[in-house]
């Protein structure tokens, strides 16, 4: 379940005006909140590795290792290699879905895995008929980046696969997890009221991380909004209590 982007922001606003400590806006808020998102999310990968090296607990709502997999499952998805017949100044390559965060598995046909190969390896493997690569045991290099949205503007970059063997130039999708789209606090402006932001529920984006995390989203963003606002005594309080809150999932 999601974390109204509404609620954090109105939040973190009667916290910080308590005390008239400061004011951040809608696009400060906006930039911050995306930020916070992107740092929980890449610490699950980071805590998941660390339960798989502790003993399991498999009590139904307890299991650590089971919580933080259901955490990165909402980000779980398929889409598709898109082949790019470019031959110049490389040969033909399939670009990845411009979302990708985390690659998994590079399938052909839905059911054969391309297993993952370098380039040196590649010209070792290729020497020999009996280990070239073949429709039916297919290998992939993974490259550098390309913009699809070229030479428009803003580019649209993809991480770029070359398979092999060159005659497979369709039926490849890959499994992965995406990137968490960014946070928006969508506002209209009213002109009675000195042109005050209205929170606009159709223009919002609210936080796709799980909902355990409100507390932890609403502390970083505090700690951020310290930093913007010049408020040491913000960002002290925030840092400790997140720090505390690790602390504590760790035990």
């Amino acid at each position: 379940m999601a974390i109204n982007v509404d609620t954090v922001y109105k939040t973190v606003l009667l916290i910080l005006n308590k005390e008239q400590r400061g004011y951040i806006t809608p696009n400060e808020f906006n930039k911050i909140s995306t930020q916070v998102q992107l740092e929980i999310f890449e610490q699950y990968f980071e805590d998941l590795n660390q339960q798989l090296r502790l003993p399991d607990n498999d009590n139904e709502y307890a299991d650590r290792i089971k919580h933080i997999d259901t955490k990165i499952g909402i980000f779980k998805t398929y889409g598709t290699a898109v082949y790019n017949n470019v031959t110049t100044p490389n040969e033909p390559f399939f670009y990845l879905p411009s979302d990708l965060h985390r690659f998994g598995t590079l399938i052909y046909k839905g059911e054969q895995e391309v297993q993952e190969t370098d380039h040196k390896e590649y010209l070792h493997l290729n020497m020999s008929h009996l280990t070239r690569p073949t429709t039916n045991y297919p290998l992939y290099i993974l490259q550098g980046q390309y913009d699809s949205n070229a030479p428009a503007i803003p580019p649209i970059l993809h991480d770029t696969v070359y398979v092999y063997p060159s005659e497979i130039t369709t039926d490849v999708t890959i499994s992965y997890v995406r990137k968490p789209v960014n946070v928006v606090w969508g506002f209209t402006t009213n002109p009675a009221a000195n042109n005050a932001y209205v929170y606009d529920v159709n223009t919002s984006v609210n936080f796709e991380i799980d909902s355990t995390e409100q507390v932890e989203v609403i502390l970083r963003v505090l700690m951020y909004a310290g930093v913007v606002i010049r408020d040491p005594q913000i960002i002290q309080a925030a840092a400790q209590q997140v720090q505390y809150n690790e602390m504590n999932q760790k035990q």
